[in-house]
């Protein structure tokens, strides 16, 4: 009977760590210019669970992302965190287009009108990273075919979007 016990001591021990093991917190985000638009569009996917999260422990209740009140609340907080700079430094106006929410991911779309991809310096990509310290975003460009992708952490949310050509 001890031997039974600790046994399931044992697979208690594994099951409840297993539940507390580290989860991989990430976002992706695409960047590519439109022809037809003549516009750069963007498209952010993160985790459900992680904004849900964030937004409970900011704010202490849950949030329903199909309501246009609380897309708002998510809206500044994205774009307080995300944008895109100019040549002269100066932010661009990355305008928001909408969101879908479902259980498994959050996707918000932007656009930055009028403008090619080439036009951005630089790209601050800080979505969750204030909130979850292990947050990895990636950010993909995808400029005229030629696909790079940059990565944004806690130790790097700015970096420039174009490589330098020797």
């Amino acid at each position: 009977m001890l031997r039974l016990k600790t046994l399931f001591a044992a697979a208690l021990l594994c099951v409840s760590a297993a539940a507390g093991a580290h989860r991989f917190h990430m976002g992706i985000t695409e960047l590519a210019f439109n022809e037809r638009t003549r516009s750069t569009e963007i498209v952010h996917t993160y985790m459900a669970h992680d904004i849900e999260a964030l937004l409970m422990n900011t704010y202490g209740r849950q949030f329903d992302l199909t309501d246009p009140e609380d897309q708002a609340v998510l809206r500044k907080y994205v774009e307080g965190r995300f944008w895109l700079k100019g040549p002269d430094g100066a932010r661009l106006p990355v305008r928001w287009v909408g969101m879908t929410a479902d259980s498994q991911s959050v996707v918000i779309y932007q656009e930055l009108e009028n403008t090619p991809l080439s036009k951005t310096a630089a790209i601050h990509q800080g979505v969750l990273v204030d909130f979850l310290p292990d947050q990895v975003n990636t950010v993909n460009l995808n400029n005229a075919g030629a696909i790079r992708s940059l990565t944004f952490t806690q130790a790097a949310v700015e970096q420039p979007a174009q490589q330098d050509t020797p």
